[in-house]
């Protein structure tokens, strides 16, 4: 094969994995806007006002907001809890929500998506926040 074949075809990969990385840094970044609206006018607000109800019905939760992501964590053990995050590793952000909870000695942990955050509501979030609280209120 020609040189001259291969350093033109080589460019062209140079040149799209460049156009890739470009839309895709975008993205994320319009992601992580949208995120941020998103966990300040919607999730904070609801993961306080589900820690409320449950402190109301007796059960010790709490919420809290560390760097980029809301968590709503049982005052009795560390190992449970219930947050939100942006997860910018994929080739489309999303929100995931991630929850641990402790069985005796074992951890269980447990990742899903929950969407777009840019298209997520109060329900999504509250769906997502009532299926995965009530292993944890056992």
């Amino acid at each position: 094969m020609e040189i001259a074949d291969v350093r033109k075809r080589i460019l062209g990969t140079i040149e799209r994995a460049k156009q890739r990385a470009a839309d895709r840094r975008a993205r994320t970044d319009e992601a992580a806007r949208a995120y941020s609206t998103f966990l300040e006018s919607t999730a904070v607000p609801l993961f306080r006002q589900a820690a409320n109800v449950l402190r109301a019905e007796g059960y010790q939760f709490s919420a809290s907001t560390p760097s980029g992501s809301v968590r709503l964590m049982s005052d009795r053990t560390v190992e449970d809890f219930i947050e939100i995050v942006l997860d910018t590793n994929g080739e489309t952000p999303q929100v995931v929500g991630h929850t641990s909870r402790a069985r005796g000695r074992r951890v269980v942990e447990n990742e899903r998506t929950i969407g777009d955050p840019a298209r997520l509501d109060e329900n999504d979030v509250l769906e997502f926040l009532t299926k995965e609280l009530e292993p944890l209120l056992r």
